[in-house]
């Protein structure tokens, strides 16, 4: 690549100075390469003689005229250095040079820009992990290409990518979207029925219901229980959710139920592992984790009075989980609202032995949808969302992509 070749020059040009007594080695590494903001400033830019002027006590406009006749040599792929402001010094690249790039272009074609940098590193990326309570919305659909985005460049540096799906299909939202399921299923039928308070709104249920009378008939009118509509509606949507993702281009290695965490003993061994460690004690009822040994600002319940788990304590389960699977690098891709989590999780990590550090967590912003100019509250229950697919409809994969990906994830969009 054109700028890792400059680069190379100029820690050549670093290196002569060096032998040359011209200036000491202590700026090793220290100084950049870079593009220029501006179009007149040249092609690269780079700040050594900065670097060097504020450890040498130097006039830097003195040094990085030192810096640039050294470049000038190197009239083949070089065409003109100027120095600019206190001491940058701008290049322009040789017209001679692009047409060799097009042609490397066109003879890697989609390795171009490859490497190896990564070792083969093993990398998990976690990302998207929405429950199957409904369509993906255009805020999944951030996360969605945000975090296949991620997988990607780090596929083209070399690293061993692994891109995993975290779910849960229990708890209280599933079993409302069965019960919802089943009032729909039940009008459909014509038959008395009575919606869930908070249940899901949307024609998605109507077409869930269309599906279990096809399915059943009238069969699952005189049941109480609400399993077999749950799990009819879990299976539409997890449908749904795999063809949407796979429009989009984007696969996973493994979809991890959350619930198997509490089946195989996860959750409980790492209960029984904190508290042996004397980081777990009770009060009022429920069971709390001594993040302040931690370093964190207060201690945390993992466990409600009621006996229901925060979600602190699956994540530090399932992190673990995902060590144990001998990933090197563990990337995960959040919507801001983990931000409150994820210290405490990475406290119960190392508490278990594991190194934090290995954890990225990348929080991005949500999508706000506005309506005559006013933000209207994105909500999966009430059917106030965007699905991927309808945008996917208006502009296109490519165009959706380049939309999500245009901004840093802490910004917002609209």
């Amino acid at each position: 690549m054109i700028r890792t070749r400059f680069k190379k020059l100029v820690d050549n040009c670093f290196v002569e100075g060096v032998r040359s007594d011209q200036w000491s080695d202590a700026a090793a590494d220290k100084y950049a390469v870079e593009i220029p903001k501006h179009e007149n400033q040249g092609d690269f830019s780079t700040n050594i003689a900065l670097v060097l002027a504020g450890i040498e006590k130097r006039n830097p406009r003195e040094i990085a005229t030192q810096v640039a006749q050294c470049l000038e040599r190197h009239k083949d792929f070089i065409d003109r250095v100027e120095i600019a402001g206190p001491g940058f010094v701008n290049v322009n690249i040789a017209q001679s040079v692009w047409p060799q790039l097009l042609k490397e272009i066109e003879i890697r074609h989609d390795s171009f820009g490859h490497s190896n940098v990564g070792a083969n590193q093993r990398v998990m990326v976690e990302f998207v992990s929405a429950n199957p309570t409904g369509p993906l919305s255009i805020g999944h659909g951030r996360q969605a290409i945000l975090g296949d985005g991620i997988a990607r460049l780090l596929e083209a540096t070399g690293h061993n990518v692994y891109r995993e799906y975290y779910y849960n299909d229990a708890g209280r939202q599933m079993r409302v979207l069965g019960e919802s399921a089943r009032a729909r299923y039940l009008e459909l039928m014509g038959k008395n029925y009575q919606f869930p308070e908070d249940g899901y709104q949307g024609q998605y249920i109507y077409d869930i219901a269309r599906k279990l009378i096809d399915n059943h008939g009238q069969s699952l009118a005189d049941t109480d229980s609400v399993e077999p509509f749950k799990e009819a509606a879990e299976e539409s949507i997890f449908e749904d959710i795999s063809a949407t993702l796979a429009r989009m281009g984007i696969t996973f290695d493994n979809y991890y139920n959350e619930q198997s965490l509490y089946e195989n003993g996860h959750v409980d061994s790492v209960v029984k592992e904190l508290t042996d460690k004397g980081l777990v004690y009770a009060k009022d009822g429920a069971t709390w984790f001594r993040t302040t040994e931690l370093g964190q600002e207060k201690d945390r319940v993992i466990i409600k009075s009621s006996g229901e788990p925060t979600y602190r304590l699956p994540d530090i389960a399932y992190h673990r989980e995902k060590f144990k699977r001998n990933f090197e690098w563990l990337i995960d891709i959040f919507g801001s609202d983990h931000i409150a989590t994820v210290p405490d999780v990475k406290a119960g990590v190392e508490a278990l032995g594991y190194d934090p550090e290995k954890i990225t967590v990348i929080l991005h912003q949500f999508v706000t949808l506005m309506r005559d100019g006013k933000q209207v509250k994105m909500s999966t229950r009430k059917a106030n969302f965007i699905t991927v697919d309808e945008l996917l409809d208006e502009v296109g994969v490519d165009a959706a992509r380049f939309f999500f990906m245009m901004r840093k994830p802490d910004s917002q969009l609209e």
